[in-house]
């Protein structure tokens, strides 16, 4: 029965080539080993085991800092857990409009933190524009019939596949620091931003300003591990009774460590992103050789937005290639690449394209 499945599986549309989302891609071979070896035995549970001991350790040497980790199995309870320990529910949470926060997680921030509001704050590429930032940041602060402004969110990478420079997180995080304000950073891509930008984790987080990061990992290898890591660790105790009363803290944590402890060994983390966004600029530099096709705005991580005519999406859609179309407009299509995402799928997508438009 098994094996008809997989057969049947194999055979169906959006296997030729899949570039939906970089959800899609399985976990590295490193991570599941480490699961096999670490379920076998016994373990104190609840994180007071070595695995989670040797994941904290590794987190600390990376962002070269002393810090909490706190492990949730998905990137919404990262966010949404980090947000409401940064915000009361009278408080306002300062957001890109494009950003995941708002549109993709079904209310998370605002269920975890009782009520807080997610605030727009207009920006290109998906990023929050300095000048607007601070307007929204002073916006009736002190007026009981207001919600007051408590936090910044920003993604790395953005949800348009852009990225913050250094210059901007930071300047981000000195006009949080004047106002009082928290800064968390949705990392879901972090590692993808991280090889572009060629800086080190610590620069582009808690020496720019930034509290808190969910740092993800399951777009890029991992099964279901994602970590908070609070670099203001006066934060500690609140995070600890909120994953718990949310029904985050795993009895098994060691399963979910060993998965990061894996991940951030022998640089796997890193590689795997790089060759996500290697994928992504070649299919990049392969889509602009058509003339039929426009590419729109820089794509700096694993996230292409274009636009192709409807017949070669048509086309394409029919020969088994997948990707999300039509949420932004006529004829605009996403692309993801991933850790998986084979040179043999992409240069197949490029000829499909090219030979479509003719």
């Amino acid at each position: 029965m098994q094996k008809h499945t997989a057969h049947k599986l194999a055979h169906l549309p959006g296997l030729k080539g899949g570039f939906t989302s970089d959800n899609i891609a399985g976990a590295s071979k490193e991570v599941l080993d480490a699961i096999i070896e670490s379920s076998t035995g016994a373990a104190q549970p609840y994180g007071a085991d070595d695995y989670t001991a040797s994941m904290e350790a590794r987190f600390r040497e990376i962002f070269e800092c002393d810090l909490s980790v706190f492990l949730v199995p998905t990137g919404s309870a990262a966010n949404g857990l980090s947000l409401a320990t940064l915000t009361p529910p009278w408080g306002a949470i300062l957001c890109h409009g494009d950003s995941h926060i708002n549109n993709d997680e079904c209310g998370a921030p605002e269920f975890y933190s009782a009520g807080a509001k997610l605030v727009e704050v207009p920006g290109a590429n998906a990023k929050i524009d300095p000048e607007a930032l601070v307007i929204a940041a002073q916006q009736k602060v002190g007026d009981v019939h207001s919600v007051q402004p408590s936090c910044v969110s920003i993604t790395q990478a953005t949800e348009s596949g852009n990225l913050y420079s250094l210059e901007e997180v930071q300047q981000i995080g000195q006009i949080c620091r004047d106002n009082k304000l928290k800064l968390h950073m949705d990392g879901a891509r972090f590692t993808n931003a991280l090889v572009t930008l060629g800086c080190t984790p610590a620069q582009m987080t808690w020496k720019a300003g930034v509290d808190v990061l969910s740092f993800g990992a399951t777009k890029n290898g991992v099964l279901a591990a994602e970590a908070i890591i609070l670099f203001d660790t006066s934060l500690e105790q609140e995070l600890a009774f909120r994953r718990k009363r949310a029904g985050h803290l795993f009895s098994k944590m060691r399963l979910l460590a060993a998965q990061l402890d894996a991940y951030l060994t022998d640089d796997l983390w890193l590689n795997n992103a790089r060759h996500a966004n290697a994928m992504a600029k070649r299919l990049t530099t392969g889509l602009a050789s058509i003339d039929e096709i426009e590419l729109i705005g820089p794509s700096e991580a694993n996230i292409i937005f274009c636009r192709l005519p409807q017949t070669v999406i048509e086309g394409l859609l029919a020969e088994g290639f997948a990707f999300y179309h039509e949420r932004w407009g006529q004829g605009v299509v996403r692309l993801v690449t991933s850790f998986a995402t084979a040179e043999e799928e992409v240069d197949a997508f490029i000829k499909s394209c090219r030979q479509l438009s003719c």
